[in-house]
């Protein structure tokens, strides 16, 4: 026997485990995201062939991801489905590119606070939407009315308001089932929770005839369409190449801290950026062209994968032969799949991206990044989402320039002899004005000792200006000035 074939058998038990984890997640964040069904499945077929033949993580599962879904709504609803295409194709050649060019490594250099902040703000826009999905109603354009016009709607749908309240049993049903389900005994845990969950709801919706819509199902193909000519003319638009940017920045970063976590999950060979990140520009290419959804690295579904057993990428490409499967064969299935049970797990889906715990422990070790991760959140609800990550990306480099010049300026005078002057810290071009406004309040006609021992780091602009404010001292007073501690 082949000694290939242990590893073949694990990763066979392990794709069906992946397969059925993703299903419903495919299809569910294609519906939540305002497009066909159908181009969950297409995406996800694209992210276990094309993309998981690839190197670059062996373990890691790529597929339609809820951290994207607020942004392809709002590139659908702006732009059109056709346009789609054409965002997904030019930020999966710019991953291609920036990978090729082997700058994947410094997407580790973004802020964790920003990442953190920008999933958490993605996690809080998909619970207050899909609860609107979950009532049956469409919910209002911007996060901000979202988030203030839920618990009014809330509150209408449990007084019995029309038509609502059996699409929110069927969603809360749903996220009880979800949550519930690690609670099981081991062996029926095989079978992943959130598939259960939609099973059980459509089946219940089929039983009692609840009045809840289902999901519309058409063919495969006929969801597929390329970008045509008219489709392309769309790159013109500034706001069109903003979206692309914030496609390929989101995507890659979800990705790459995605590859990070799971590297930590297995003993397996570590991941090559680099590989990586050209590994998810070809598949979202290939989506593109499709004119399917946007694709990264999926923790959920990489994590499910490592748990079952997986050994090598044959589980994640065997996942995707087996969504393309269905998609030929079963695809009608997904009529008797209620929205409220989708709304439901994405409302799940939402909420375990927001760092309850994370922040609270943040606040208290590291309030500056805390702050990050706050204000990131908040403005991609209140604002957008490429607006709130360039707000998070441009907070953490300002904190960091702060924490970089962060300077401590002492000094002490008894009325006889040299007056003392201690500099401890980082002390740059930013922190010149402190610097200069201390000594040039000395007196003029008094020895000056400038210790500068407790400096780590003294840039040109500042050792420049202490030498020419030395010279002043002595030359105005006849006083000297003492500069040690420092080469």
């Amino acid at each position: 026997m082949p000694s290939s074939w242990p590893d073949l058998r694990q990763d066979f038990a392990a794709s069906l485990v992946v397969f059925l984890v993703a299903l419903p997640l495919c299809v569910g964040v294609a519906v939540a995201s305002g497009v066909p069904a159908e181009l969950g499945l297409v995406t996800g077929i694209v992210g276990g062939v094309v993309t998981g033949l690839m190197r670059g993580s062996s373990l890691q599962v790529s597929g339609p991801a809820a951290g994207l879904t607020v942004l392809v709504f709002e590139a659908v609803r702006s732009f059109g489905l056709p346009a789609l295409g054409v965002i997904v194709l030019l930020a999966g050649l710019l991953q291609v590119v920036v990978g090729l060019l082997k700058w994947g490594r410094w997407f580790r250099a973004i802020s964790v606070s920003v990442v953190e902040g920008m999933l958490a703000g993605i996690g809080l826009v998909i619970v207050a939407g899909q609860l609107y999905a979950a009532l049956g109603i469409s919910a209002p354009a911007s996060g901000t009315a979202r988030i203030v016009g839920l618990p009014g709607t809330l509150w209408r749908a449990l007084t019995g308001a029309a038509g609502t309240l059996a699409p929110l049993a069927v969603a809360a049903a749903t996220v009880l089932v979800i949550v519930g389900w690690r609670h099981v005994p081991k062996p029926l845990r095989a079978v992943p929770g959130a598939l259960v969950a939609v099973l059980l709801a459509a089946l219940a919706t089929a039983l009692f005839d609840l009045p809840v819509a289902t999901v519309r199902v058409g063919g495969v193909l006929d969801a597929v369409r390329m970008p045509g000519p008219d489709a392309f003319a769309a790159v013109t638009d500034v706001a069109v190449v903003g979206t692309v940017l914030a496609f390929a920045l989101i995507a890659s970063a979800e990705s790459l801290f995605g590859a990070a976590a799971v590297d930590r999950l297995h003993d397996g060979p570590r991941t090559d950026y680099d590989r990586e990140l050209v590994a998810q520009g070809f598949g979202n290419t290939v989506c593109g062209l499709l004119g399917a959804l946007p694709m990264t690295a999926v923790i959920v579904r990489s994590s499910a994968n490592v748990q079952a057993g997986a050994r090598t990428k044959a589980s994640r490409v065997l996942h995707g032969v087996w969504l393309l499967v269905f998609a030929a064969l079963l695809p009608a299935t997904l009529a008797h799949v209620p929205l409220a049970a989708l709304a439901g797990i994405l409302v799940h889906a939402g909420w375990k991206l927001i760092p309850f715990r994370g922040v609270v422990a943040l606040w208290r070790a590291h309030r500056g990044e805390a702050l990050v991760l706050v204000v990131t959140a908040g403005a991609i609800v209140t604002v957008s989402m490429l607006e709130g990550v360039l707000i998070g990306l441009v907070l953490s480099v300002a904190k960091a320039a702060w924490d970089v010049s962060h300077l401590r300026v002492e000094h002490t005078d008894d009325g006889h002899g040299p007056v003392r002057v201690r500099l401890s810290g980082n002390a740059n071009f930013l922190r010149l004005p402190k610097i200069l406004d201390t000594l040039e309040s000395l007196p003029g006609d008094r020895p000056v000792e400038l210790d500068l021992a407790g400096i780590h780091h003294l840039d040109h602009a500042c050792r420049a200006a202490l030498e020419a404010w030395a010279e002043r001292h002595r030359t105005a007073g006849a006083a000297s000035v003492l500069l040690h501690g420092h080469p």
